[in-house]
């Protein structure tokens, strides 16, 4: 369960990608343009926080059953100081934490905003953090805080 697991959340954090990209460009444009906050944006807005809190579910659900992190957490002193270890024992968790509060609290906010222009402000700004702090945890392959490939195999 847990190879598969590992391929799905690698899988879908394309889906994360694009959902924040769209939403974020949706945000920008909505904001520069004053356009109205429509059923289309809202749905946007709804979808990307949604596929944000599933990545994080199969996350943790990954992290409290990773060999990796089991060991991380009963050899605390010497893991920590070889980065790989850490970074996915400490670092890939808080800030994908983070990042999904930020979309957490850039969704629900943009949604109680009363103007549109508000709204999709609101939207940009969180959604943009997020980013920022997912660009940052994901361990791409040119990364150097720790690198995996673009698209994980079954094996």
């Amino acid at each position: 369960m847990y190879p598969i697991l590992l391929i799905v959340h690698s899988a879908f954090r394309w889906l994360v990608l694009v959902s924040l990209c769209y939403g974020t460009y949706l945000g920008i444009i909505g904001w520069g343009r004053k356009t109205s906050f429509t059923k289309s944006a809202n749905f946007v807005r709804h979808t990307t926080a949604t596929i944000a809190h599933i990545q994080l579910v199969i996350g943790y659900t990954l992290y409290f059953n990773s060999p990796t992190i089991a060991y991380f957490r009963s050899h605390y002193k010497e893991a920590s100081q070889q980065f790989d270890l850490l970074f996915f024992g400490l670092i890939h968790i808080i800030l994908m934490t983070l990042a999904v509060i930020c979309v957490t609290i850039g969704s629900a906010a943009s949604k109680r905003k009363e103007l549109d222009r508000s709204k999709f402000k609101t939207m940009t700004i969180w959604f943009s953090l997020a980013l920022i702090l997912i660009f940052i945890a994901i361990p791409w392959p040119f990364s150097p805080l720790a690198n995996r490939p673009y698209f994980r195999a079954f094996h």
